[in-house]
């Protein structure tokens, strides 16, 4: 059968700190919200943050939602930055500096430089992340030990029953109408990390625009077979299969359930 093409309406919601699910890191949160503000309004005694955590610990994601918010005063930085964009400018406020540990030498004596003009400039503040604390990271000693001089925030991992609160929120943000199951389900059979995970629900987002059908279990499959991809660990059971054409996609005890045909994606 023919897959039927739809536009592009799939295009995720820019990162901001309120699609950021804090969990633990509430005062990290609290602190860069505030911290363009606080620099408009007078001296400020901390302004250069590290932080760090394990990859897909949502590092980009607050450092993007920062820039954004910033009112065009604000500078993001990452290894795919050209040296030059590492320059100070007294017309930036903030610069959020991404992957510390991955950037290159040149980039990383220019970040260092880059810090000592922040430092220098109290109308002006940086926020960088890398994937360990300062003492552990591979990056130059001097620059290494100017990361650590400021105030350092360990993004705490999210639980289960949070990142599936990530992943019903990301899909009510889409428009997508999503089975009550189906985000337990991507962690227990799929990459458990928010990324692997982000992407695996725009990619149903997608398929399910092109089919014109619920987010599903057996949608899911459906999206697998015909990827050529291999197939979860649990199959889907002829009770489910059948439960997703008639609209009814996470069984007796899930409550009201859209029809197979209904949009998802509400304009």
């Amino acid at each position: 059968m023919q897959r039927q093409l739809t536009l592009d309406l799939g295009t995720p919601p820019p990162a901001t700190f309120d699609n950021f699910f804090a969990a633990g890191n509430h005062e990290l949160i609290a602190r860069l919200r505030a911290l363009e503000g606080a620099l408009a309004a007078g001296p400020v005694a901390d302004r250069s943050f590290y932080v760090w955590g394990e990859p897909g610990s949502g590092r980009s994601h607050l450092l993007q939602a920062l820039t954004h918010e910033a009112n065009g005063h604000a500078r993001y930085l990452s290894p795919q930055s050209a040296l030059n964009a590492f320059g100070f400018d007294p017309r930036v406020t903030l610069y959020a500096v991404d992957d510390c540990d991955r950037l290159s030498a040149a980039q990383q004596i220019a970040l260092f430089n880059l810090f000592n003009e922040v430092r220098a400039h109290p109308t002006s503040a940086l926020v960088a992340t890398g994937n360990d604390a300062p003492l552990a990271l591979t990056v130059r000693e001097d620059l290494r030990t100017r990361l650590g001089w400021g105030l350092v925030f360990h993004l705490q991992p999210l639980s289960d029953e949070a990142k599936a609160s990530v992943l019903k929120h990301a899909a009510r943000e889409r428009g997508i109408v999503l089975a009550e199951d189906v985000p337990g389900y991507l962690l227990t059979h799929f990459r458990r990390d928010m990324p692997s995970l982000m992407a695996l629900l725009d990619e149903l987002d997608r398929f399910s625009l092109e089919q014109k059908r619920a987010v599903t279990r057996a949608l899911l499959r459906t999206m697998l077979q015909q990827s050529g991809r291999a197939a979860p660990l649990v199959p889907v059971s002829a009770q489910e299969r059948s439960s997703d054409l008639l609209g009814d996609p996470a069984g007796p005890d899930s409550g009201p359930a859209a029809p197979d045909n209904a949009p998802t994606r509400f304009k």
